[in-house]
């Protein structure tokens, strides 16, 4: 790296927060995804005016750079490809205010999610988005993936709880969008940031808005022996009117990981389990409950459990919460894919993910936010073997064809970033795709902020090569994908 950049940048964030050396940026080349790349250097800012600063000595010298919050991200979002400095959100870290009577929040983008909940909760308050990884992952990655969880099929994604967003643009100017109320006058500024994958700006502050912990909630296992029993259950429960907070699947595969792992006393003989949570007020709860188990009995469920109290509960989620590191127990390595199709089609798609799995020959294991038809199938595959992983990817490909091709979207919660950009084309037109640049280009008219992401390139790196080259995208879809917007 340059020397003189090297000291600008110490000079606004100083020395002991500018890190430039191969030992010091190792990790940085890593997120939650398969891409890795080292990045120039990498530059962690304390306050916004210090974030403003160093984009604009990025602009200055026509230096590109990467927003990163935790690393946990799951499309290679935070990985600084080509040249490109690192802008770390690690310091921001800050709950700056709960404000109970407005149950809203205002924090910096560093808060780890979890944390907001527990400001909240003495104030009988929560932050309902809920990813799996919310123990680690923070706020400002949550924003710029617009995250779910798993209980957003009742309460919405992360673009419903956040009313307001201080940012600075790829010039270095501090800009607030939205504010501490609903529905600020002009263009939803916020709505258009929140789900951009870091490629309009950084956010350096939120108002997130907090919801009433519910009176009362309660916790039910369904065990079925086919995964088209435990699907068809899904879909019946909400055609009965029945939106639960959260209703999440797991196979037999799935299952048997996370029992190895965290001991829940799941069924391991079975081939799908449902998780529900039931919550709202006391009055009229357990009927509900009752009603839910009658349908998951109705749709073939040999058996269904109730938590007997917090502790039972809280186990139970803790294995589903632990699903995607439990992997680590049957396979060296695996791959997180994240589809989306309309819940009807949960028993043929659950089908095509069979399919891809033979054709493969790789293991599939299915645990997903089954109320909303959100898919995360785990690819499981060991890097030492020959082929494995590009089978993995190109598995990953089929997986998406047939998402799009039942009506749904190639993501859910994950994100594009470097990971499906050039699976991109298989549900836009290069229409669709020339007006979405063109709106980025209106924030970041020279790709410096987070460059390579979301829309193909025409310079093919790392995944996004290796699924491009597979063969595993239509012919249509691959020239599209070699192709710049």
């Amino acid at each position: 790296m340059d020397v003189r950049f090297a000291a600008a940048l110490e000079a606004i964030v100083g020395r002991r927060h500018a890190l430039t050396t191969p030992q010091e940026i190792r990790a940085y080349a890593y997120d939650g995804g398969v891409d890795r790349s080292l990045p120039l250097a990498v530059v962690l800012p304390g306050s916004t005016e210090e974030v403003a600063a160093v984009v604009r000595a990025c602009r200055e010298r026509d230096t590109r750079f990467v927003p990163r919050g935790a690393g946990t991200g799951l499309s290679g979002g935070a990985i600084a490809a080509g040249d490109a400095i690192v802008i770390s959100t690690a310091r921001l870290c800050r709950i700056l205010e709960i404000d109970a009577p407005n149950r809203i929040a205002l924090v910096e983008p560093g808060v780890v999610n979890a944390d907001v909940s527990a400001a909240a909760r003495p104030h009988g308050l929560r932050y309902v988005p809920d990813p799996s990884s919310m123990a680690a992952c923070t706020i400002g990655g949550n924003i710029a993936e617009n995250s779910g969880g798993l209980h957003c099929l009742a309460y919405g994604v992360t673009s419903a709880h956040v009313l307001g967003i201080r940012v600075v643009t790829p010039d270095g100017d501090i800009e607030w969008l939205g504010g501490k109320t609903i529905d600020t006058p002009g263009y939803d500024l916020a709505g258009v940031f929140i789900g951009s994958e870091g490629t309009l700006g950084i956010a350096t502050q939120a108002v997130l808005a907090l919801s009433p912990i519910p009176e009362s909630v309660q916790t039910l296992l369904g065990v079925f022996d086919s995964t088209d029993a435990a699907t068809a259950a899904v879909s019946a429960i909400i055609a009965r009117g029945i939106v639960p907070g959260a209703l999440e699947m797991m196979d037999a595969l799935a299952t048997a990981a996370v029992e190895a792992d965290v001991g829940a006393g799941l069924p391991t003989d079975a081939a799908a389990l449902l998780l529900i949570d039931i919550e709202g007020l006391s009055d009229g709860l357990e009927q509900t409950v009752d009603t839910v188990a009658s349908i998951c009995r109705e749709n073939g469920a040999r058996e269904v459990r109730v938590a007997k109290d917090g502790a039972q509960r809280d186990l139970l989620w803790k294995g589903r919460k632990s699903a995607f590191g439990a992997m680590g127990r049957i396979s060296p390595d695996y791959y997180v894919q994240d589809g989306v199709i309309p819940r009807s089609q949960l028993p043929a798609m659950l089908r095509d993910v069979a399919a891809a799995s033979a054709k493969y020959g790789l293991r599939i294991a299915n645990v997903f936010h089954a109320g909303d038809g959100n898919l995360h199938p785990l690819i499981l595959f060991d890097k030492q073997k020959d082929g494995e992983f590009d089978r993995a990817l190109a598995a990953g490909a089929d997986i998406l064809q047939a998402c799009v091709a039942r009506g749904g979207s190639i993501s859910g919660e994950h994100g594009i970033g470097l990971e499906k950009r050039d699976c991109m084309p298989l549900q836009f037109t290069p229409e669709d795709l020339s007006f979405m640049d063109r709106l980025k280009s209106a924030f970041n008219p020279d790709d410096r902020c987070n460059p390579g992401k979301i829309f193909p390139t025409g310079r093919r790196c790392g995944e996004s090569a290796r699924t491009a080259k597979s063969g595993a995208l239509d012919d249509r879809t691959a020239a599209l994908a070699g192709e710049p917007f």
